[in-house]
């Protein structure tokens, strides 16, 4: 009898996770797609801002955006330079 009830009882949770799924599935995929969207567009807006604003340049001039500079201190941590030789 026990073994009956615990089938019966995995069969009743099977099917009401399988329902609940049905109803509620699409409803959450959609919500995910419409926040990825909405993710895109304020980044491809913002990528947008930052060409119209390249953009307002004439030609000739020159402009120079501000990078990351390499200083001895970074080479320091890449580790030890060992020279290996060849032996035949």
């Amino acid at each position: 009898m026990g073994f009956l009830r615990t089938i019966l009882i995995i069969l009743l949770v099977y099917y009401t996770l399988k329902l609940f799924a049905k109803w509620f599935g699409p409803r959450i995929f959609g919500y995910a797609a419409r926040k990825t969207e909405k993710h895109f567009k304020e980044k491809f807006e913002q990528f947008q801002g930052y060409q119209n604003q390249e953009g307002n340049t004439n030609d000739g001039d020159i402009s120079i955006d501000k990078k990351t500079v390499r200083t001895n201190k970074d080479s320091e941590q890449l580790g030890e330079f060992i020279d290996f030789e060849e032996i035949e």
